[in-house]
């Protein structure tokens, strides 16, 4: 049988360049919407706050995770081959394994941030000092990088008996697969991540359950915690959803699901993530989208 690409964009061929402009339509918005929010939190002094600097680190990130498969993606669409190099395959890997294990990194940091500025307001600025801000985006980027590194080397060790991936993008469970040998060690390794991650998961539903008790407690803090930590929580939601079912359905999906829905599941966590988190915080935070109208009136005012 075709590779899924090939499949895909078979049965959809008049509908290739619909598929194109979309993808392109919806690259576009990712990378507007990143951007707008970076370049509002950059801008605006009063923003230079550790809760804005985790979102800037989180839109960062998107820009990031997306630039290794939208471009590929929109070349294979007006292609009549879809291949990528050896090379360039392990690079996609990385690029997106570090982008998903980020983007949950980051969101830990965030909740661990709003932990401490709701239920121990008083003790947050002697908390989060710049040290600890700068050791936390620290974090959240290296440690994903580090494990991904040692993933990706351990897959390129690997001796592949197929050259055809499942997906529409290169992904560590396709090479694992796709190998002639035992492949117990990156098993470990790979169960090693998940279980770290799931680490952060747990973390993550702490923060929320100290959260959630404090609000109840105190009426008066209630409001802080739907206007800062409703945003997190949706985005929350929204990253792990689609990558628990990515991971999920890359393991124990069924062969019997349709082609056209495999593709979207493989790509949902490349799309809505990335699209969605800025808008929710844009409409959500009100120095936010204050600042961003501000910097909008004061740009027509200087062109003016």
């Amino acid at each position: 049988s075709p590779p899924p690409l090939q499949s895909f964009l078979d049965s959809s061929a008049k509908y290739r360049l619909t598929l194109f402009a979309l993808t392109l339509l919806c690259y576009i918005v990712i990378i507007f919407v990143n951007v707008a929010l970076i370049l509002t939190i950059i801008l605006e002094e009063k923003l230079h706050k550790p809760m804005y600097i985790f979102l800037c680190n989180l839109c960062f990130n998107s820009l990031y995770g997306t630039a290794a498969f939208h471009p590929k993606f929109l070349f294979d669409l007006l292609s009549n081959t879809h291949v990528i190099s050896y090379a360039g395959c392990l690079l996609q890997v990385f690029f997106i394994y570090s982008y998903a294990t980020t983007d949950f990194s980051i969101l830990a940091v965030m909740s661990y941030d709003r932990y401490l500025a709701i239920c121990r307001p008083l003790e947050y600025h002697s908390i989060m000092t710049k040290q600890r801000v700068t050791f936390l985006v620290c974090f959240s980027r290296l440690v994903p990088m580090i494990c991904q590194s040692v993933v990706v080397i351990m897959s390129s060790k690997l001796i592949l008996c197929g050259f055809q991936i499942e997906k529409l993008y290169c992904e560590n469970w396709s090479f694992i697969k796709l190998s002639c040998y035992s492949t117990t060690l990156n098993n470990i390794v790979g169960f090693f991540v998940i279980i770290l991650y799931c680490g952060h998961a747990l973390f993550i539903l702490c923060s929320y359950f100290q959260l959630v008790t404090f609000a109840l407690r105190y009426p008066e803090r209630r409001r802080k915690f739907l206007q800062t930590c409703m945003p997190h929580l949706i985005c929350l939601i929204n990253v792990t959803a689609t990558l628990l079912f990515d991971v999920m359905y890359a393991r124990y999906g069924s062969e019997s699901v349709p082609q056209s829905l495999k593709n979207f599941m493989a790509i949902q966590f490349l799309i809505i993530p990335p699209m969605l988190n800025p808008i929710i915080y844009g409409l959500n935070l009100t120095q936010v989208r204050n600042s961003f109208f501000r910097l909008c009136r004061y740009k027509k005012q200087v062109e003016g």
